[in-house]
Parts: C-alpha cells; structure tokens; sequence
C-alpha cells in the first residue's frame, strides 16, 4: 500500500491537536498561571475588607445612612451617595529625600476592584491590562463560548490589527463588557462583568469621578493594596508565560511538519509526543539542519520548550539525549 502524503490539512489537523493537548498537559507553566489566579482570588477579599475599613473612616456609615434619609425627604438634589468599585487611595511619607519637597510628600494610587481594572501602575480605564486580566482570569468561560481569551498573549509585541480587533469584541461581549468612564466605574455591564463587579461595591459620598477623592490610608494599608493590584498582574504574566510556551511549541510543530513527505511521519512525531493518532483518524476527520525534523529529535525539542525550570544537570542530561539521537540518526 502507498503512503499518503502529507498536505497542508493534515499538518493543520495534527498541529492543531497537539495545542488541544498543550493546553491541558500539566507543565510549570500551566501550574503558575493556574496558581496565579488563586493569589488573586485570595488578595481580592482580603484587600477589599480593608478598603471597607479605610472608606468607612473616610465616610461613616452613620453619615452615608444620614445623606440617604435626606436624599430620601428632599429628592434628587441630595443624591449624594454612589457606590463605587476603585479607588484613590493615599498616605503621607513620614521622611523626604534630600532631592524631595513638600509636594512629594503624599503617595496615592488608583486601585479598581472591577473585573475590568487596570493592573499597572497608570491611573487610565483605557489602558490594556484590565482586559488582559479578564481574560486570563476567566479563560475557561471565554473557551467555552468558542472566544479566544489568548489573543493579547498570541499578539504580544504586534499592532493592532483586525483580527485582534475581532477577538477582543468577542471577548467583551461574552463578558458583559459595556466600558467604564473615567467618571462613572458602574456603567451597563451585564452578566460575568456586572456578577463579578457587584461584589465589590461601597458607599462613598460625593461625586463618583473617584480622583476628586483621594482617601488616606496608612503606609501599611498602601502596601496591601499594592500587593492586591500585584496579585491581578501576576496573573497576567504568568498567562503570558504559559501562553508563549504553547505558542513556541506549535511553532516548532509547523516548522517540522513541512519538511515531513508522508503522513506516517506526523502520526510518529504524536506518538513521540505522548499522543495517540492514528492515519485512519486524520484522514476520516476532515533553520537548524534537517536532522531536527526527525520525529525524536522534535520531540525532544517541543518537549524541552516547557518546564523550564530545571537544573543544570537535568539540561546536560537532555542535551545528551539529543547528541545520542543526532548519532544514532
């Protein structure tokens, strides 16, 4: 019998069931990004319950309670009671550096408790980082309505363009996502986004554009809301990390697959891999030197692309292993 060719929709089959089994493989990678997000889910109610407690000195619930009677007796000219989900928080340095003045002197910070805010240090809902950790942190929701919650890590470095545009829409909408202002951080989301951002909610008095309110806090309250507003970055750092791995091994995947004749050599270089496929089953569903492409040799290499943490003696061993298949080759 003949052997069937390899063609540009086979390597597409194969490539594409090899990510299915990236992604639910166990790796460093995986586990950090997945670790990552329990920080988070821990810090969020810790840091939420002392921002209760630093806006409640800031506006006593007794008064909150007052200004809602009021609001209550004499109407809309006394609606003076929001609630809110991010804001500025402030302490004042005890000692100025020699090159420091008077001006330097209070430190304040934006922090949002949204789904949607920002995670670096600017004061701005327009920058990226709140939607990279939307979508890092609810993946397997974006997954599940056939999103791609991937799209900035896939397009990291890269200009915009339509189709990260297009991903990004999608993502949003499937959220709940309608946009934040810089003067109302309750806008119309719905679903996901609204579930998740009425949980962190409280009643401040005043006008809602929360830099016109900057609260005091102590040097200490700051640094655990600093470590709060870590905890979201980190989850998007270690998603891009995981992320990038993938990416490079699927690269890896269609670089060697092209210089594959035959469908065998897929089906051998899966096997190598810890996959099951067989020819009958990619038919029925519809540069280094050329001695990398061997199906042990980029095995070998994909496999070394993750758990990158290891020790040195642990790369000798697997450079070893490589030098024994080039010569056995």
């Amino acid at each position: 019998m003949s052997k069937i060719r390899m063609n540009t929709e086979f390597r597409n089959k194969i490539t594409n069931r090899y990510v299915d089994y990236a992604e639910k493989e166990t790796t460093q990678e995986q586990q950090a990004y997945f670790g990552a997000r329990e920080k988070v889910n821990i810090m969020y109610p810790k840091a939420f319950d002392l921002a209760r407690l630093v806006v409640g000195r800031a506006y006593p619930s007794e008064d909150v309670a007052t200004c809602k009677s009021l609001k209550q007796k004499y109407g809309q000219p006394l609606d003076v009671v929001a609630k809110d989900k991010c804001f500025y928080f402030s302490y004042a340095k005890e000692n100025l550096n020699e090159d420091e003045d008077e001006d330097d002197r209070n430190i304040s910070e934006h922090f949002d408790f949204g789904l949607y805010g920002d995670c670096d240090n600017g004061d701005s809902y327009n920058n990226d980082s709140g939607k990279r950790f939307a979508y890092a942190y609810y993946r397997e929701e974006l997954k599940a309505k056939e999103c791609n919650p991937d799209i900035y890590a896939q397009q990291e470095g890269k200009d915009d363009n339509p189709h990260k545009t297009k991903h990004i829409d999608l993502n949003d909408k499937a959220l709940g996502y309608s946009g934040y202002s810089r003067y109302n951080s309750n806008d119309n989301n719905v679903g996901i986004a609204k579930d998740f951002d009425s949980q962190w909610n409280l009643d401040i008095i005043g006008t809602s554009h929360c830099r016109s309110r900057t609260i005091a806090c102590t040097q200490e309250e700051f640094k655990v809301f600093q470590m709060f507003k870590q905890a979201k970055a980190n989850v998007i750092t270690c998603h891009q990390t995981w992320i990038d791995s993938i990416e490079k091994q699927k690269q890896a995947m269609k670089t060697g697959l092209k210089a594959y004749r035959y469908l065998s050599e897929g089906v051998e270089l899966m096997s190598e891999l810890g996959i099951n496929i067989d020819e009958a089953e990619l038919v029925r569903c519809n540069s280094t030197g050329l001695t990398i492409y061997n199906p042990q040799n980029l095995a070998s290499m994909i496999k070394g692309m993750k758990n990158t943490t290891v020790s040195r003696e642990q790369k000798i061993a697997l450079r070893k292993q490589y030098e024994r298949n080039n010569n056995l080759n």
